[in-house]
């Protein structure tokens, strides 16, 4: 048995399942041989055995218990063991042909949805992918499970046509082309039931997204109320499953009764037809013993071609979910095929579609009315945003057939972000991510060690991770988590607070020690107090190294060694958090409308909520 998992699951064609499965046959095509030849030489045998019993009948009775009869005999107990053990043998073949097949699947799509960022996630819903490896990739390695049987039947199947070929002309053209009928019959239920099993897996995926969803956000919804809204939404979903499935049993069902229907009519016809010639006197009492047993034996050959059926249909369905997941692009794939040579550390990274310039050894803040404005300028500044191909409107406005714009005096490509002298687009994508990290709003923690959550490139010690969470002022997540460092962290950090998993984020995005650090609202869950002093740590340890935070909080925006205003994708103001404050400009005028949510300065604005109240008192203090 080969260990698993495979050192290179490889990268299987894309065009289509046949090419798909037939790639993965050649992968494995020693075990698959060898099961082949198992099953053949097991199936030939037993198709033999009402052979040799009907010779024993004709040539071994006529002396008593003579020396024909117990070669007879023995013979017939040799086919017998040689049956078993190629069975014995075949199954082992045939579970480790289903496991390799099975498992190299899931481990490709395992490896390939971790190369491929957050574009898997944007291309499919999460219940889909997990499906492909659960059910989909399972489904796949049964076909080469039933593919030596199929085979060895196919041999059977030729040997007894042979045997009855020699001794009844009409015999063995009704067993020779029966039985292909037989098999076409059941063919022809094929293209419906992959139609609904389609369908069935389909409304599966949909099911596991939604009950997904509804467990991560589960706090939340009891917190809104909204428990019996999405568990009416679950309900509805499974009830299109459950009649997804109903339709695919009824196809199923129908198959299942013609798998003994016509194979139990074929057995009477050969045995009807068999009888006929013995009463002529055309065939002898042993030769109708055979033929009883060779019709009797083929209803085996036909249940494994009605099973491969059901099996090659399932694995088609399969394999087109496989290779949807496999289509989607890793990161990186829009690498430059000559990449340019890296920037030197301390340049400038600008954003030449809104004017933002990160200056190399400085705090620089990113802040405005539209939060996800300057979101979008953080995830470009790490190559995270949309293509090179988009555009932002030129003066007329007008659009391309593309779906872009016209290329104006206005157009600039919203990624075209500089690294000194070099556009990050140019750079290869493992360049960029070793040296810009960017931080996300929402942190996604995972299960394992808090040590290996927190220091995910590796290397540091217990020192440095206690030094970040001080930095990230989550020392109380080693109190919430059992065990500390070396503590296990739930699913999604669900045993730990909003604050506290983003804290954590925090400090494991200091971890890495970036050239240059983005964060994105990095405080936004955390009471005023705690912001303050995460401000101060923050400012010290990445003094001298490039950071760009996006926040609207005061707080932190006053550590900064600059902050750029943004208004409409563009940079309006830059400046110090004090000196834009102070500003009594309409650039001046605005930035207090962000920081502050109110439009005069020199009075607090009825609305303003407690929550700013607080940091204003943090401030002070």
């Amino acid at each position: 048995m080969r260990p698993l998992p495979l050192p290179d699951p490889g990268h299987p064609p894309l065009t289509g399942p046949r090419r798909l499965l037939l790639r993965q046959a050649r992968r494995q095509a020693g075990v698959l041989a060898g099961a082949t030849a198992v099953s053949v030489v097991g199936n030939v045998a037993a198709a033999l055995l009402p052979w040799q019993l009907g010779r024993v009948v004709d040539h071994g009775l006529d002396a008593g218990l003579g020396r024909e009869l117990w070669l007879g005999c023995a013979g017939f107990a040799a086919l017998g063991m040689v049956q078993v053990g190629a069975n014995v043998w075949g199954h082992r073949l045939e579970v480790e042909n289903w496991l390799r097949a099975a498992f190299a699947a899931s481990q490709q799509v395992g490896h390939h949805v971790t190369r491929t960022g957050d574009a898997v996630t944007a291309e499919l819903p999460t219940g889909e992918v997990v499906a492909t490896v659960a059910t989909d990739a399972l489904r796949l390695g049964e076909v080469y499970a039933i593919l030596p049987r199929l085979v060895g039947g196919v041999a059977a199947y030729l040997t007894l046509t042979a045997l009855l070929l020699r001794t009844s002309v009409p015999l063995g053209l009704l067993v020779l082309l029966g039985l292909p009928v037989v098999v076409g019959v059941l063919s022809l239920l094929v293209p419906a039931l992959q139609r609904r099993q389609a369908a069935q897996r389909e409304a599966t995926g949909r099911l596991t997204t939604l009950g997904a969803d509804t467990v991560s956000g589960l706090r939340i919804l009891r917190g809104i109320g909204g428990e019996d809204v999405f568990a009416e939404r679950y309900r509805r979903q499974s009830q299109v499953v459950r009649e997804a499935g109903v339709r695919v049993s009824q196809t199923q069902s129908l198959l299942d009764a013609l798998q003994t229907l016509l194979p139990g009519m074929f057995l009477a016809v050969v045995v009807w037809a068999g009888a006929r010639l013995a009463l002529a006197g055309d065939i002898t009492a042993g030769q109708l013993v055979s033929f009883y047993g060779f019709a009797a034996f083929l209803t085996q050959p036909l249940w494994t071609a009605s099973e491969a059926i059901r099996v090659v249909t399932r694995a088609v369905v399969g394999a087109r979910r496989i290779i949807r997941v496999l289509a989607v692009p890793v990161a990186g794939s829009d690498d430059p095929v000559a990449p340019a040579a890296p920037p030197a550390p301390g340049e400038p990274l600008v954003d030449e579609a809104s004017g933002v310039v990160v200056r190399p050894g400085r705090m620089t803040a990113l802040v405005g009315a539209d939060p996800d404005e300057t979101a979008r300028i953080a995830l470009r500044l790490g190559r995270l945003g949309p293509s090179a191909r988009e555009h932002v409107p030129g003066p007329d406005g007008a659009g391309t057939a593309d779906g872009g714009r016209t290329a104006g005096a206005g157009d600039v490509p919203l990624s075209r972000v500089r690294w000194g002298r070099t556009l990050l687009h140019e750079l290869r994508l493992a360049e960029v991510r070793g040296r810009v990290v960017v931080a996300e709003s929402t942190p996604h923690l995972f299960t394992g060690r808090l040590a290996d959550e927190l220091d995910v490139r590796g290397g540091a010690g217990r020192d440095e991770l206690l030094a970040a969470l001080t930095t990230a002022d989550a020392q109380d997540v080693l109190d919430s988590v059992p065990g500390g460092l070396d503590g296990e962290v739930e699913e999604k950090g669900r045993s730990l607070s909003g604050g506290q998993r983003q804290r954590v984020a925090l400090a494991r995005a200091l971890l890495t020690g970036a050239e240059v650090l983005v964060l994105v609202e990095p405080t936004s869950a955390v009471d005023a107090h705690t912001e303050a002093r995460i401000a101060r740590r923050l400012a010290d340890a990445r003094q001298g190294a490039t950071t760009v935070v996006v926040t609207a909080s005061p707080l932190v925006l006053d550590v900064a060694d600059e902050v750029a205003l943004v208004d409409g994708g563009r940079v309006v103001a830059t400046g110090t958090h004090r000196a834009l404050v102070a500003a009594r400009d309409a650039a001046g005028a605005a930035y207090r409308a962000v920081v502050s949510r109110t439009e005069d300065p020199g009075q607090d604005d009825p609305g303003t909520t407690d929550r700013t109240e607080d940091r204003r008192e943090a401030a002070r203090r």
